[in-house]
């Protein structure tokens, strides 16, 4: 548990300062490759099928390998790895789960990459802003205004406090490694192959219920750490709103979990946020979250990557303040 606990802190401020450096091998996207090239043989062989009927029951049975065999590669590759480090040596296990642990943690890069969204846009203008903030959201950004490149900014490190940050800290204090790397390839699955569309909506239908499951309660615990943390950083955050918000439209989206940490932030920062947006071309109707206290502005993506941080300090503290307590 020391051994755990050493590695747990020193993989979280490897994160605040490392972030994801370009070039950098990384564990995440060699999962993603596997994903990916699973997915296309699966599909392929799927579509195959004489039976026209049979093609969306084939796809769900695909699907379904899909999951197992990427969590039980992963679980099985990052266990035989941190065993044979704390085999051969403790210090080197201490030094391989740290960096294990590092990878599964996304909070410095969410702030990175968020805040060239607001440099963009104070340096280069409104074109550039758009091409910026394409980087880290889903949507369709060609026609949105300044203020829709910045709500959109401040949606993505909200939501991604959660599934980027908070979800995989809390995974890792459970099982070290193994169980973040584990999350992390069901959430990057989730990524790649829950679409409500033609292609995957069969095929990415496991992969997506059960990131719902696994995010159901970190989502939660998010929304609240992060209405707490903003008990700790000034006028700019009401904690009060942030919960009046929480409770009320915490529910505002598809996903059962995406909304709850949204919610938490709109209120905090008093900003009406999500309601429609076009994908793909076609506009979909969202509901709002949050009320329009204020007119949001370009500082508003920096205070939500401070919420952001602050919820993740919170929630080390707490997680090795608990490991502190089970080693005494």
């Amino acid at each position: 548990m020391i051994y755990h606990l050493t590695a747990f802190i020193a993989g979280f401020i490897l994160d605040l300062f490392l972030g994801d450096p370009i070039g950098w091998p990384h564990p995440i996207r060699w999962i993603g490759s596997m994903i990916g090239s699973l997915s296309d043989s699966f599909l392929k062989r799927a579509d195959r099928s004489l039976d026209i009927e049979a093609i969306p029951r084939r796809k769900r049975i695909m699907g379904v390998w899909l999951v197992v065999i990427v969590i039980t590669v992963t679980a099985a590759t990052s266990f035989l790895i941190l065993h044979f480090a704390y085999t051969v040596y403790s210090f080197l296990g201490v030094i391989i789960e740290s960096v294990m642990t590092y990878y599964c943690l996304a909070a410095k890069s969410l702030w990175v990459e968020s805040m060239k969204v607001s440099t963009a846009l104070e340096k280069e203008g409104l074109q550039a802003g758009r091409s910026a903030v394409s980087m880290i959201v889903g949507r369709d950004t060609a026609e949105l205004t300044e203020k829709g490149v910045i709500k959109a900014a401040v949606e993505t490190v909200a939501e991604n406090t959660s599934d980027g940050v908070i979800a995989p800290m809390i995974y890792l204090a459970i099982g070290g490694p193994v169980l973040g790397l584990v999350y992390k390839a069901i959430n990057t699955m989730d990524s790649m192959v829950g679409y409500k569309n033609d292609k995957y909506m069969d095929f990415g239908k496991a992969a997506a219920k059960l990131d719902d499951v696994v995010n159901y309660i970190p989502s939660r615990l998010s929304a609240i750490l992060m209405i707490v943390s903003c008990l700790f950083l000034g006028h700019n955050y009401s904690a009060i709103d942030a919960f009046k918000i929480f409770r009320r439209d915490r529910y505002n989206h598809a996903s059962p979990n995406s909304a709850q940490t949204e919610s938490a932030c709109a209120g905090a920062l008093g900003l009406r946020l999500a309601g429609p947006a076009s994908y793909f071309g076609k506009i979909v109707d969202k509901k709002y979250i949050g009320d329009s206290v204020r007119n949001i502005e370009l500082a508003d993506i920096k205070r939500a990557n401070i919420l952001m941080v602050a919820t993740a300090a919170l929630c080390e503290l707490i997680c090795a303040a608990i490991m502190v307590l089970i080693v005494l």
